[in-house]
């Protein structure tokens, strides 16, 4: 038995073992052939000419043609079309180029991808109208935007924060006006509605102060009209101290310096970081034209907030005169939408790096041109003692410095509530 198991052991062992063998040789084999195939395809391809690309020459030639007169032509053509200086749009593409946010391709450079980004957010072009003037299929087109986009939505992490907590030249170039009183002062916020395309089962949640459905983005901006945060994507059913609140509450949301204060309007409830003025009285510089002036303190602290507060009011008109596709409903899914919004945003802080150009309104054109805000309703959040006493102690003091009330009311009211502030 033990010799017939030895036997048949061997059979097998021998057997496989040549089968093992076999196979190793037909492998390489096999490799050598696929060698031998992949090094003679090298050669010719050494031997033969070089290939150019030339599918349509008089097509690029047109092409290459529009986008030298579109970013290297007369800097008002290029403010008009692509909405920011030569020196502006060429340091965006260097930057998103060297940072890797962008490359350039085979057929499509940076700076077309950007121009053509700039097409559709700047003048409200369609897919397909960008497509016909840069020659490019709407595959392409859309490729290139989503490109640009996610980019864009890159930088914004770098360009939307708040650069400083000292007070601004703004207000301290005005003593009288505006300093002491507003010292600590580092912005203004407020809410803006942005029309928005949604399905139809979602549209009565987005429809709210305006009769089509929009998005309420929150946003705080500088005295230098940059944007310091941007809250997009909330229904424009939510109200707006909601949206402040849910800011407030993220992880990454809006931090206020201690001791520092945004201003807002009276839509808003006045709390640590958030200086409203009063309910009630007049408010709107154009309320304070001719010969009325303010009345008693409130009136006077209501007509300087108005004054200073006018920043997120310009920052606003200023980001939808530079980028038309924000008056009316684009045409993308709601979450590019929102991504559009941050997205110009960030790109709004870098070309007023550059400074302000024809699409910035200054503070006289703005309270003439346009109207105001007249919102009814206020915040359901009840009001900061402390921040409320706050506000009447800057605005009496601000009346007595103007009308040369005695000390005796204006002070003892100041020292009252330092006292109860612990000041």
């Amino acid at each position: 038995m033990d010799r017939r198991m030895q036997l048949y052991f061997d059979y097998y062992f021998s057997y496989y073992y040549q089968y093992y063998i076999w196979r190793r040789k037909l492998l390489a084999a096999i490799a050598l052939c696929l060698a031998c195939y992949y090094y003679l395809i090298n050669i010719q391809k050494q031997e033969r000419e070089g290939v150019t690309y030339r599918p349509m020459l008089d097509r690029d030639i047109s092409r290459q043609t529009r986008l030298d007169r579109l970013y290297n032509g007369t800097e008002a053509h290029c403010i008009s079309e692509l909405r920011m200086r030569k020196v502006v749009f060429h340091r965006l593409c260097g930057h998103m180029r060297s940072h890797g946010l962008l490359v350039d391709t085979l057929h499509v450079t940076v700076e077309e991808q950007v121009a053509m980004f700039m097409h559709v957010v700047g003048q409200k072009w369609s897919n397909r109208a960008v497509g016909f003037e840069f020659i490019r299929s709407g595959e392409t087109v859309s490729r290139y935007f989503n490109a640009v986009l996610d980019a864009l939505m890159v930088l914004a992490r770098e360009l939307i924060y708040l650069r400083t907590t000292e007070t601004h030249p703004k207000i301290t170039s005005n003593p009288g006006r505006f300093h002491p009183y507003f010292e600590g002062c580092i912005g203004a916020l407020d809410g803006t509605h942005i029309p928005a395309l949604v399905p139809a089962h979602m549209q009565d949640r987005f429809r709210g102060r305006k009769s089509i459905p929009t998005q309420n983005v929150l946003a705080a901006v500088d005295f230098d009209l940059r944007f310091v945060y941007v809250l997009a994507g909330w229904e424009g059913s939510a109200h707006d101290s909601h949206v402040l609140q849910d800011a407030l509450s993220r992880p990454t949301g809006l931090k206020i310096p201690e001791g520092k204060f945004f201003l807002a309007d009276a839509g808003y409830a006045a709390r640590p970081g958030i200086l409203p003025p009063y309910r009630g009285v007049r408010y709107h510089l154009k309320e304070y034209q001719g010969a009325r002036e303010p009345e008693d303190y409130k009136e006077l602290f209501n007509h300087r907030h108005s004054s200073l507060r006018t920043t997120v009011e310009r920052g606003f008109g200023t980001f939808k005169n530079r980028f038309p596709i924000f008056k009316s409903q684009p045409n993308f899914t709601f979450k590019t939408q929102v991504k559009l919004v941050v997205a110009c945003c960030a790109l709004h802080n870098w070309i007023l790096e550059d400074g302000d150009d024809e699409y910035v309104y200054d503070d006289a054109s703005w309270y003439t041109a346009l109207p105001r805000s007249n919102r009814t309703y206020r915040d359901i959040r009840t009001e900061s003692r402390a921040w409320v006493m706050k506000r009447d102690q800057i605005a009496r003091i601000m009346w007595r410095d103007k009308v040369g009330e005695p000390n005796s009311q204006a002070d003892q009211a100041a020292e009252d509530m330092d006292s109860e502030l612990g000041m």
